[in-house]
C-alpha cells in the first residue's frame, strides 16, 4: 500500500503543480493586461507594471492553491481511470479511504505553503506593490484611500479622532482629534496638518492648533510638533494599502482588538477575514477530497477538457460562495466564525457523502 501510496501522491502532485503554473502563468497576464492601462500615467512605466505584478504574485499563490488542488487532483485521478490503472487498483482491494488518504497526504504540505505564503509573504509583498505603484504614479502626496467620505474614524477611551487622509507611506494627515470628560462634555479640540509614526504609541503631529475648554473658558495655542499618546499604529491602517483578506492575521487581530474597543467600530469584516485567514489552508485539502468523487465518475477514455471545465466551475463555485456567505456575514452579522467556515463544511460534507455513496455500491 505504501508504494501504490507514493505513486497516486506522485501523479495528483505532478498534475496540481502544473495546472498551478498554468493558473498562475494566466493571472499574472490578466494582471499585466490590467496594468498596461495605466502605464503612461505619471511616471509609470512598463517596468514599473511588471515589477508590481510580480510583487503581486504571491497573493495569487495564496488565492490560486485550493483552485489548483482541486483540478490537478481532478485531473491526475482521471488519468489514472482512463488507463484503467484506477480499476486495477480498486481491484487488488484499494478502498477509496486508501486513494483519498493518499491524495490528502500530498495536500498536507500544500496546505502548509499556502497559509506560510498568505502569512508572511504575500502582505508584504502588496503593501510594497501599492506603494511602489503610488509613488511611480506620482500619487505619493495625494490621498491613497479613505474608509469613509469623512476619512477615518477612531475611538479611543473618551477621545474620537478623525484621520482625513491616509498617504501612500502611512503618513497621516487633517488630523482631528476631540476629548471629552467623564460628562461627555468636550474639553479640548486639537488640529494638526500631518502626523507620522515615530515609536509604539507615539506620534509626532506637526502645526498643530488647540483648543482647550475648562468651563465657560477657553485657551486656543498653536505647536509646531505636539507627541500624540495612542494605541494606533501603522498596522491599522495598512487595510488603506491591502484589502483585509490579504492582511497577515497579527494586523487583523490589531484591528478588530482597536477597532472594536467599546463597540467604537463594526469589525465584523475583520473578523471573518481572520477567521478566512485561518481556516483557507485546509480549503487545500477540502478541494482534493471533492474532486475523489468526480473522478470516480469520469469517462475511461478521452474526456479531458471536460475533466477541466468540471474542475474549474467547482473551484469558481467554491470561491463564489466563500465571498457570498463573508458579504452575507458582514451585512447581516452573522458569527464571523461561521461565515468563514460554513462554505467549507458544506463542501467537504458534500464530498465525504459522496465517497461514502460510492463506497457502498
Amino acid at each position: 500500500m505504501r508504494t501504490l501510496t507514493r505513486y497516486i501522491g506522485r501523479d495528483v502532485l505532478l498534475a496540481t503543480l502544473a495546472v498551478f503554473a498554468a493558473l498562475l502563468s494566466l493571472f499574472a497576464f490578466f494582471d499585466l493586461i490590467n496594468e498596461l492601462a495605466d502605464v503612461g500615467k505619471g511616471g509609470y512605466t512598463i517596468s514599473n507594471a511588471l515589477v508590481y505584478v510580480a510583487l503581486h504574485l504571491p497573493s495569487r499563490v495564496y488565492e490560486l492553491f485550493p483552485v489548483a488542488a482541486l483540478i490537478g487532483t481532478l485531473f491526475g485521478l482521471a488519468q489514472l481511470v482512463a488507463n484503467s490503472e484506477y480499476t486495477v487498483m480498486r481491484a487488488s482491494g484499494a478502498s477509496l479511504w486508501q486513494v483519498g488518504w493518499a491524495v490528502v497526504r500530498v495536500g498536507i504540505p500544500l496546505a502548509v505553503l499556502t497559509f506560510l505564503a498568505g502569512e508572511f509573504v504575500a502582505p508584504p509583498a502588496e503593501r510594497l506593490a501599492q506603494t511602489l505603484r503610488v509613488a511611480a504614479k506620482g500619487e505619493g502626496t495625494r490621498v491613497f484611500a479613505q474608509q469613509f467620505a469623512s476619512g477615518f474614524w477612531f475611538r479611543q477611551d473618551r477621545m474620537f479622532v478623525n484621520i482625513r487622509n491616509v498617504l501612500a507611506d502611512l503618513t497621516i494627515a487633517g488630523v482631528r482629534i476631540y476629548e471629552f470628560d467623564d460628562a461627555m462634555r468636550l474639553t479640548a479640540a486639537r488640529a494638526a496638518d500631518s502626523g507620522r509614526f515615530v515609536s509604539d504609541g507615539q506620534w509626532e503631529l506637526s502645526n498643530v492648533a488647540s483648543t482647550e475648554i475648562d468651563g465657560d473658558h477657553a485657551r486656543a495655542t498653536k505647536a509646531a510638533t505636539w507627541t500624540w499618546h495612542t494605541v494606533l499604529r501603522p498596522s491599522l491602517l495598512t487595510v488603506y494599502q491591502v484589502a483585509p483578506e490579504r492582511l497577515e492575521l497579527a494586523t487583523l487581530w490589531d484591528n478588530i482588538r482597536v477597532l472594536g474597543a467599546g463597540g467604537a467600530a463594526k469589525t465584523s469584516r475583520f473578523e471573518i477575514a481572520f477567521w478566512n485567514k485561518i481556516f483557507y489552508p485546509f480549503a487545500v485539502l477540502a478541494m482534493m477530497v471533492v474532486a475523489l468523487p468526480f473522478a470516480h465518475f469520469q469517462r475511461r477514455r478521452g474526456g479531458a477538457g471536460f475533466r477541466m471545465f468540471t474542475g474549474t466551475m467547482l473551484g469558481l463555485a467554491f470561491f463564489l460562495i466563500g465571498r457570498l456567505f463573508s458579504s452575507l456575514g458582514v451585512l447581516n452579522d452573522w458569527p464571523p466564525l461561521v461565515s468563514a467556515v460554513l462554505p467549507l463544511v458544506i463542501f467537504a460534507s458534500v464530498a465525504i457523502g459522496m465517497l461514502a455513496w460510492i463506497e457502498r455500491r
